[in-house]
């Protein structure tokens, strides 16, 4: 009895073990089959959003994801009906600003401000209730990065006067109220869009300047905020900003700022300076340790107002032998305007004649740049100078050459320019012409319209509106037209609109040409896990790497579509063509211009991710227009926030991507896993 008494109880543990087995098995196939689901509901998301919902099925796909059980579906969901910027579909998004989820709350926060983009004062009957709705939310919301959300939304929403100033006394409020850093951080980026974009039709209230004020500067010890200057930095940034734009900064705050201990604050307190009211901070501006303040300190000494042409000469031709060469050629742009200035002349005269070197590189945009201003400040002796520009090795010279002689009303020059072998040199020369001799030179801008450069088509054909040479012209402009209609390359719409333009003004019709399309991106789940946490190594030539960080949740088309060009090689050799120092370089680009990129156009994916100093974005010429350039803030950028995607943000090597100068050449770019 006793055997067969154990013998059964072994059996029944033995039983329930393979039951247990069975339940966990069941489980885990269930667990997996819901997670594949989510996954499959994530892609479906995504790739309707980049379609931008034109069916009812695709809205329906993002509604549904609205309502999954999955947080990450539901925040990528909400997101999508954000960017699909239809005010229709704020109901489908207010219900999410309740969620149990905080992330889920600040992302419908967002989603509600980029469904009113681009809304006019047509639109204030439907800006109204969200306004009403985002303040009575922030009344109850328990998590700070929520709120700051809101706030950040409220002062992006308002379109008219009215609203603005209801805004206005709500972040006053909370500003009055608010201790943390993630909720002040969108106090001050609220006011920050609000100021800047109602500055044309309302004051900000004297409640909103005094509690910007407050925040621009370091809290002294003992005050409610931390004082800890690292931890409130782009409150200090953004608050003065606002200040800035409504100039608002008084002397006490502009001293307090032009002493910060972050080098960008103290860059926007040169912004603020002027004769009567900071001119001092703008001479200590001058030998500052940053860059960055070193420029802007140059750039206030004329400012509307401000001090002297004289001063400004002067500061300008003292900063010409700075040891950062952006402050160099900053400078000797200013010099443009200082003609009257025996010193001014002398160094850009001096300038451009250093031309041992200038075949280099890296060595030729000092004399570029000289060369420009010289032709502004002193006529006669840029003449003289040009010539030995216009047969540079280096295209950029020419190019500057015929930026020159545009400003010299040099023709021959400009038409001997026109026929260089590089086209972005034939449509500086172009774009002089058409100043300086205008239809006169119609027959110049006809040959043009035969070149596959879509910046010297558009060139030519802008240069040829309301030209008297009708049977010349317009076969031309026509045949230039159904060329790129042809080629059915989205990048190529300005070139065509350009031509449409310009056959409108002499009556040539174009029977409604069809245009490129934009193409979608194809996203897979076996794509978003391998790139969940991808990096991008950029090697620069000659100046060292720096690296990304990809934002492969927050912007999955856009991480995919430059990873994969990546990896085919596609930026390998191509260069930085614009180089704007206290602002963005941009590059990616085969024809070295902002006309030519990819073929396919790629849609924004705008988020909650700021454009601040390092942050990675796709240049666009207009919505959902990407061609696979990309741009890196230089600075923090708040008036691009909401406007251009971010995709990376540099991790690492911000201090070689100072170092870029126009031209420089991507050597590769390595997708690191």
């Amino acid at each position: 009895m006793t055997v067969r008494r154990f013998r059964g109880v072994r059996r029944f543990y033995v039983l329930c073990v393979l039951c247990v087995l069975c339940i966990l098995c069941v489980l885990y196939v269930v667990r997996d089959a819901r997670a594949q689901s989510s996954i499959t509901t994530r892609v479906a998301v995504i790739e309707a959003e980049d379609r931008r919902a034109p069916t009812p099925r695709d809205l329906a796909t993002i509604r549904g994801g609205v309502h999954s059980g999955d947080p990450q579906t539901i925040r990528i969901a909400v997101r999508a009906l954000g960017r699909l910027e239809r005010t229709t579909l704020i109901p489908d998004i207010l219900p999410s600003l309740k969620h149990p989820l905080p992330e889920i709350r600040a992302e419908a926060a967002n989603a509600l401000g980029q469904a009113l983009h681009g809304s006019t004062k047509d639109a204030a009957a439907t800006v109204d209730p969200v306004i009403a709705a985002l303040i009575a939310r922030v009344g109850v919301e328990a998590e700070a990065t929520v709120r700051g959300a809101i706030y950040q939304t409220l002062g992006r929403v308002p379109v008219n006067a009215e609203q603005a100033a209801r805004v206005d006394a709500a972040l006053a409020d909370a500003a009055a109220h608010e201790s943390s850093i993630d909720a002040g951080l969108g106090i001050a980026d609220g006011f920050e869009s609000l100021i800047r974009k109602h500055r044309q039709e309302r004051a900000p209230s004297d409640a909103a300047i005094d509690a910007l004020r407050s925040m621009a500067v370091v809290a002294s010890a003992g005050a409610r905020a931390p004082v800890d200057p690292s931890r409130s930095v782009r409150i200090r940034r953004l608050a003065l900003e606002a200040l800035v734009s409504s100039d608002a900064v008084d002397a006490r705050t502009l001293e307090r700022a032009a002493a910060d201990p972050d080098s960008q604050v103290r860059r926007i307190a040169m912004r603020a300076a002027t004769a009567d009211r900071g001119a001092d901070a703008v001479t200590r501006g001058m030998t500052d340790p940053s860059p960055m303040v070193r420029l802007e300190a140059v750039r206030a000494q004329r400012t509307p107002g401000g001090r002297s042409t004289d001063a400004m000469c002067r500061a300008a031709v003292i900063a010409t032998g700075d040891s950062d060469t952006n402050v160099v050629l900053f400078a000797l742009d200013q010099l443009a305007g200082c003609g009257s200035s025996t010193d001014a002349a002398a160094v850009l005269e001096r300038t451009v004649n250093d031309l041992p070197d200038a075949g280099k590189p890296r060595a030729w945009h000092r004399a570029a740049h000289a060369i420009v201003a010289l032709a502004a400040a002193v006529p006669a002796r840029a003449k003289d100078a040009l010539t030995q520009f216009l047969d540079s090795p280096i295209w950029q010279m020419r190019m500057y050459a015929a930026r020159a002689a545009a400003a010299l009303g040099d023709r021959a020059a400009l038409e001997r320019l026109a026929v260089d072998d590089d086209d972005n040199v034939r449509e500086a020369a172009v774009v002089g012409l058409s100043k300086v001799a205008g239809h006169a030179a119609d027959a110049v801008y006809v040959s043009e319209l035969t070149r596959s450069g879509y910046q010297i088509l558009r060139a030519a054909a802008l240069a040829l509106a309301g030209t008297p040479s009708h049977d010349a012209a317009v076969p031309a402009l026509k045949s230039a037209l159904q060329r790129l209609v042809a080629e059915g390359r989205d990048n190529s719409h300005d070139a065509r609109d350009a031509i449409e333009q310009t056959l409108a003004t002499v009556g040539g019709q174009t029977r409604g040409q069809t245009r490129g399309q934009t193409h979608e991106s194809p996203v897979s789940a076996e794509d978003l896990r391998r790139f969940a946490a991808a990096r991008a190594r950029v090697t620069m030539r000659g100046l060292g790497t720096f690296e990304l960080v990809l934002f492969t949740a927050e912007a999955p088309v856009t991480v995919l579509r430059f990873a994969r060009l990546a990896q085919q090689g596609y930026y390998n050799g191509l260069t930085f063509h614009r180089v704007v120092p206290n602002f963005v370089i941009q590059g990616g680009s085969p024809g070295a211009n902002e006309y030519i990129g990819d073929a396919a156009f790629m849609r924004d994916e705008v988020g909650l991710w700021p454009h601040v100093r390092g942050a990675v974005g796709i240049s666009t010429r207009g919505h959902d227009t990407g061609d696979a350039q990309i741009f890196i803030d230089l600075v923090d950028n708040p008036r691009l926030d909401h406007e251009y995607t971010v995709f990376a943000q540099v991790l690492n090597g911000l201090d070689v991507v100072d170092q870029i100068l126009e031209g420089d050449v991507i050597e590769k770019i390595d997708i690191v896993f």
